[in-house]
């Protein structure tokens, strides 16, 4: 007896270690930005949900920020038959906000910058499903009137016809390289125009490029938003700061019918005491990464976690549930990503992101 349950046990460690080696190259192709401490464990599952964020329709010459719409097909024909309910980012802002449970498996669809192709090829498709879904809009392109882009004449149509339309900025400009006054001015422009054009104001913001500091996110809630949402990985959970919720970013390099189902079937990581607080770096790099892991979440000795071109990383456990991320190497100018992921019960994975940003010249 004791043989099969050995033989049994190496066949879970070798299925564990499968899963986590193709986990490896999709969550390095993701990005990430860091989740609030939180006060404690998150208490039920139920009160989360995974949002998705697009960019680009069917435009196949440029496969990192457009996904195939063979590709968009079926991600909407698995949401169709795979168990998941879509609603609008509303519905679960406001259940995240008043600790409500949601659905298993709430899907939330959001695209940005309102390109063409999203009027032309996703607004259509949408439409037909019958999914909700919010568009994250910068302002100046739109009024330049550029061929890549929706005109405000669409834009209305999609608002007419429920769509929600929320600001990304003016210019989209990499938030943390400009004054916080320069960055609160592109905010309340983006929200005026938008405002003048649709008739409403938007209540969510979406960070160009999903960077930003803390004093930022802090502009933003004083903006009166209801959320701020980047562009890391992860799932959107009751005990997340609202202005910095996560999204799983889709393109056609990461767009697979697997990847896809993995990851709309994912489950929060909740942590606790992140260190360092602020993602833009301006002194100590590499970062010292930590946070803890709240008692009843699992077993961390099976969490894992890759940093931006150095692989998997490092790990010190500490108990009760302290994880230490041990880098050798500085993060270069610009964003770099550290992503841990922990498997679930049923075939699916706790997900927790992080994104940093060093600015030029540090």
């Amino acid at each position: 007896m004791a043989t099969g349950r050995n033989t049994g046990e190496k066949k879970r460690s070798c299925l564990r270690g499968a899963l986590r080696a193709g986990l490896a190259a999709a969550l390095l192709g993701t990005a990430f930005l860091p989740l609030p401490a939180i006060a404690q464990q998150l208490g039920e599952d139920s009160a989360s949900a995974v949002i998705l964020m697009y960019h680009r329709f069917g435009e196949d010459d440029l496969p990192n920020s457009s996904i195939q719409l063979e590709q968009f097909e079926a991600h909407l024909e698995e949401l169709k038959s795979g168990g998941y309910t879509v609603l609008p980012l509303a519905r679960i802002v406001t259940a995240l906000r008043n600790r409500q449970p949601l659905p298993e498996r709430t899907v939330a669809i959001t695209i940005d910058d309102a390109y063409r192709s999203v009027y032309e090829e996703a607004w259509p498709r949408l439409k037909a499903a019958g999914y909700p879904f919010t568009l994250f809009v910068s302002t100046d392109a739109i009024d330049g009137g550029g061929a890549d882009y929706m005109r405000w004449t669409e834009i209305r149509e999609l608002a007419r016809g429920g769509v929600a339309i929320g600001n990304q900025t003016a210019s989209h400009p990499h938030l943390p390289e400009i004054t916080l006054d320069k960055a609160k001015d592109e905010i309340r422009y983006a929200s005026s125009r938008i405002e003048k054009e649709i008739g409403q104001r938007p209540a969510f913001f979406a960070y160009p490029y999903g960077e930003y500091s803390l004093a930022l996110r802090d502009a933003v809630a004083e903006a009166g938003f209801a959320a701020g949402f980047g562009q890391h990985s992860g799932v959107a959970h009751d005990r997340a700061d609202l202005m910095q919720l996560p999204r799983f970013p889709l393109n056609e390099n990461y767009g697979g019918i697997d990847r896809f189902r993995l990851i709309a079937s994912a489950l929060p990581l909740p942590v606790e005491d992140l260190t360092p607080a602020d993602p833009v770096l301006t002194s100590t790099n590499p970062p010292a990464v930590g946070f803890t892991v709240p008692s009843g979440v699992g077993d961390i000795s099976n969490l894992d976690c890759f940093a931006s071109r150095q692989g998997r990383a490092s790990i010190e456990r500490l108990p009760p549930g302290r994880i230490e991320i041990r880098l050798t190497t500085a993060f270069p100018a610009g964003r770099s990503r550290i992503n841990c992921t922990m498997p679930a019960p049923d075939g699916r994975w706790r997900w927790f992101g992080l994104q940093y940003y060093v600015p030029a010249g540090r």
